[in-house]
């Protein structure tokens, strides 16, 4: 069992700590385990967040090796809308080589790729997670559903090639579980008893049956209420919705920059319809809805990263104003004029 744990500036220590202790001690216990700490870029010191403590990358991602990587979550504050808020440090480990290296393992057969706290968000930010499930800190979980994945409040969730830790210390319970899974419960057991430590919870997969009482045992009747509550969009004032008429050069100002986007919004028979467009990816409103004087509607977007985003606005003559909201990260400002 080969491990490579995966180093990138900003990463968060204890993600990567907890499961290094426990893959080390799976070494002790076997010569078939193997752990290293590597890079996107190869050899290099790597410093981890918030300016804490560095460790050292003794190569590149060797995706030949069959085995587990391990990806952490990066370490900054979650209330922070800045350049070193979590979100822009988990963007920037994105512009780096590292997407391309996660993309291509998860088409691998004998890879696993195991994130941790937000690391799962990395994958998911690039709609690698979309329609699977995982986990991610508990802070994140709206967040993680935001971009398409499928989110389960557990300790581990186990989703074939994609096995995702929840926060900080529940690395300890995912390397444990990768041992188990990998070399069996002997070593596992093992591994607890040095470490005086017990895996903690259960590790979900989608398997057997779903209780009664969840979504999973009666999708259909969840659908229909989800349908059932959602207002018809536009109806309220035909006038009112017109305000909204027009084509609107907004800028709105993120953790990853401030981002261009053009909003083309129309009233028919008293319905809105809009789209935003920012470079060449074009997005329709979803469920447009004027509450009062502001106009209330949801994006999935792809660029530059992939998530499900609320938009709340209202207008002044010329002038638009509102935010754009994702999970529970702090809502971004939007500023904008008609064109």
């Amino acid at each position: 069992m080969n491990v490579q744990i995966v180093l990138f500036d900003g990463f968060d220590f204890m993600d990567v700590i907890g499961p290094y202790e426990v893959f080390m001690a799976a070494k002790m216990y076997s010569q078939e385990v193997t752990v290293e700490f590597v890079s996107a870029e190869g050899k290099r010191h790597v410093t981890s967040g918030m300016n804490g403590p560095g460790l050292p990358s003794s190569g590149k991602i060797d995706l030949e090796r069959e085995g587990i990587l391990v990806i952490p979550g990066v370490f900054a504050s979650v209330n922070d809308n800045g350049p070193n808020s979590f979100i822009a440090l988990l963007k920037r480990a994105m512009e780096t080589d590292l997407i391309h290296f996660l993309r291509e393992a998860l088409y691998r057969t004998d890879l696993i790729v195991s994130p941790v706290c937000g690391g799962t968000l990395i994958l998911a930010m690039d709609g690698l997670l979309e329609g699977r499930h995982a986990v991610t800190h508990h802070m994140g979980m709206e967040f993680l559903g935001a971009t398409g994945a499928i989110p389960v409040h557990a300790r581990v969730v186990d989703d074939g090639n994609v096995v995702s830790g929840g926060g900080v210390t529940s690395g300890l319970d995912l390397a444990l579980y990768l041992v188990e899974r990998e070399l069996g419960p002997r070593i596992a057991h093992a591994i607890e008893q040095l470490f005086e430590y017990e895996q903690r919870g259960t590790v979900w997969k989608a398997i057997g049956m779903a209780p009664i009482d969840s979504e999973d045992s009666h999708p259909e009747s969840i659908s229909v209420l989800n349908e059932s509550v959602v207002p018809t969009p536009g109806k309220a004032n035909i006038e009112k919705n017109r305000m909204f008429d027009g084509k609107w050069n907004t800028i709105i100002s993120t953790p990853i920059g401030k981002l261009p986007v053009i909003l083309n919004i129309t009233t028919e028979d008293g319905r809105i319809y809009g789209t935003a467009q920012q470079e060449d990816e074009i997005v329709e409103f979803a469920n447009p809805v004027l509450h009062n004087d502001q106009l209330e509607w949801s994006l999935s977007i792809r660029k530059p990263i992939r998530l499900n985003l609320k938009f709340s606005v209202i207008v002044t003559g010329s002038t638009m104003s509102g935010s754009a909201k994702a999970g529970l990260l702090p809502a971004s400002k939007l500023v904008g004029n008609r064109m």
